[in-house]
């Protein structure tokens, strides 16, 4: 015997190369359970010994649920001993329930090139992370997509989650679908049908929904999706006199340049519909002011910039306006069809409401509420009134009439002080904007986009103002350079970073550094 015979590996059992390894990734609500029982109930159906497994993640901030199931042929004797998780480089089919999952089945290396089939779907389920981004934190699925067809043996994908709302049903339905029409397990489509049925719960939506995943999974991978701009179109209703003052809206946007009408329809759409035709028609007015001191060879960028972030600025966040959103018929119907609520079920609305002690202000008439302001007894006194969060059942009579009398607040809008520091805001952030537009028109239509960092309001509201003014503040300081306009754009998308500031305050600490 060798040295080399001493140390050889033992010879591998070949029953392990017919152990068949798959993992799905799920969130709380996509039936990853269900799915992975009737994986497992099918196994053994058709002649397989299998075991399932969980191992939980918290929805999107830790990762999604890993259930794990292994099976193999079995004819009796020793039930085969399986393993509980998942290994990197040792999974064949590897089913994600959301794009950004399979991302991260790969991370993890569940997804390899040598073996593994990867079905997921492409729809988007958007994170914690990407949600409390101040600008647009969603990440890249196409990023996903490149890497996914570089990581798998076989790619799958397919909107499973529009394939099972289509028919009615949750999106394990859909998947389940898809495993079967990927033809990666050694069963026939109905052992999986079979497989549904014998669940007993749902049986009809859950085949539909299988159904159209199957067919997806047979008709390849899905192109990737590029959607179309949605087009709301209104349907003007009311009296007479109304429709007739909108129709003489609508004739003086139509009369702007192409370029900003396109963005004057919708912003004169938001102001009317935050406030009546006399605010839209102020809206209008603003905009036709503007547009004399703009330039045609410039494709009217400035007026253009301007009609979108007026609009913004004028249908600001204030507690009528939440009060006025919370109690619309619509919001309503939105809420039963997300819980899948019927005429025959109890659905209880419970709304947080806390405002601070300067929106109390903010509410009242400018120069009782500037007296209040000035006041530390009397914002000590709101405070501790109002500074408690209140919980207002909406669904109720007496939640719902407090909101409803809140929204119907709106008329006497235009006299409250929050209203004042509004319009005094947008007048200052405007003749900022026109002081660079007669030296530097670039760099004007950047401050003009700056606006963009308010939203929201109480807190995130203060917080994206503070940084809207930290912005302004160093594009002055850059004001005059040649390269003024591209400091203004890193200014404001450091200022999209992150929640604090910390990205802009370092740009601004970078502005200062070459005065």
């Amino acid at each position: 015997m060798t040295l080399q015979d001493t140390f050889a590996p033992p010879p591998q059992d070949p029953a392990l190369g017919q152990i068949i390894k798959l993992a799905v990734l799920a969130v709380g609500g996509q039936g990853g359970g269900v799915l992975t029982g009737w994986i497992e109930d099918l196994a053994r159906a058709n002649g397989y010994a299998a075991q399932a497994t969980s191992v939980a993640g918290v929805a999107q901030r830790t990762g999604a649920t890993i259930y794990y199931v292994e099976m193999a042929p079995w004819t009796g004797g020793p039930v085969p001993v399986f393993s509980l998780a998942p290994s990197a480089g040792d999974v064949d089919v590897m089913i994600s329930a959301e794009m950004m999952e399979a991302g991260r089945a790969i991370l993890r290396g569940f997804v390899t090139p040598d073996r593994t089939t990867l079905i997921a779907s492409t729809h988007r389920a958007l994170a914690v992370s990407e949600k409390m981004a101040p600008g647009n934190g969603i990440a890249s699925a196409e990023e996903v997509r490149a890497a996914a067809e570089v990581a798998a043996q076989r790619l799958i994908l397919a909107d499973f989650e529009r394939l099972a709302v289509q028919t009615g049903s949750v999106i394990s339905a859909s998947l389940f679908g898809g495993l079967a029409g990927s033809g990666v397990l050694p069963f026939p489509r109905e052992a999986f049908e079979a497989a549904i049925r014998a669940g007993g719960t749902g049986v009809d939506a859950s085949l539909c929904a299988f159904s159209a995943g199957f067919e997806a999974a047979q008709a390849g991978m899905a192109p990737a999706l590029v959607p179309a701009p949605a087009i709301r179109r209104i349907e003007v209703t009311g009296p007479a006199r109304l429709r007739a003052e909108w129709e003489r809206l609508t004739a003086r946007v139509a009369a702007f340049p192409a370029p900003v009408a396109e963005l004057a329809a919708p912003g004169l759409r938001k102001v009317v519909e935050f406030q009546d035709l006399a605010y839209g028609t102020a809206y209008l007015d603003r905009l036709e002011g503007l547009l004399p001191l703009d330039r045609a060879e410039k494709g009217h960028a400035f007026t253009r910039e301007a009609a979108k972030y007026i609009a913004n600025a004028m249908a600001y966040d204030d507690v009528i306006r939440v009060a006025d959103l919370k109690t619309r018929a619509a919001r309503f119907v939105r809420i039963r069809s997300e819980m899948g609520a019927t005429e025959t079920n109890l659905l209880y609305v419970t709304e947080f409401m806390h405002p601070g002690a300067e929106e109390i202000a903010g509410m009242l008439p400018a120069g009782l509420g500037r007296r209040l302001l000035a006041s530390p007894v009397w914002m000590a006194w709101i405070e501790r009134w109002f500074g408690k969060g209140r919980r207002l059942r909406s669904d109720a009579l007496p939640g719902f009439a407090m909101l409803y009398f809140l929204g119907g607040l709106r008329r006497w809008r235009l006299r409250s002080l929050r209203h004042a520091q509004e319009v005094a805001h947008l007048d200052a952030w405007l003749g900022r904007a026109m002081e660079y537009l007669r030296q530097d028109y670039d760099l004007a239509v950047e401050v003009l986009k700056c606006r963009r960092l308010i939203k929201g309001y109480s807190d995130t509201h203060a917080r994206g103002q503070s940084k809207f003014d930290r912005t302004l503040a160093g594009i002055a300081l850059a004001a005059g350079r040649p390269d003024a306009t591209d400091w203004a754009r890193r200014l404001r998308e450091a200022a999209l970073q992150d929640e604090e500031g910390k990205a802009l305050d370092g740009a601004i600490r970078t502005v200062r550094s070459f005065l």
